[in-house]
């Protein structure tokens, strides 16, 4: 079973954010907690941590800006 990883809603007025930088090498296993990406909005940055534990699959280039709700990668 794998989980999605979407660009969250972080503010109640963001409708996009920028994939600042992956944490993580594509590949890598992850524990559930642990930071794996820095998200960029118009107010802040964030580390964003995994929602569960497994391997980090990345479909999503770091610096480029994605709509909420974009997939940018899973973990299978």
């Amino acid at each position: 079973m794998s989980t999605s990883l979407t660009i969250p809603k972080l503010q109640m007025s963001s409708t996009e954010g920028t994939l600042a930088e992956w944490l993580v090498e594509d590949g890598a296993t992850v524990e559930e907690g642990q930071p794996i990406y820095s998200l960029e909005t118009d107010k802040s940055v964030q580390e964003i941590e995994a929602p569960a534990a497994g391997k980090l699959v990345q479909k999503q280039p770091a610096g480029e800006t994605y709509p909420v709700g974009t997939e940018i990668g899973e973990i299978v």
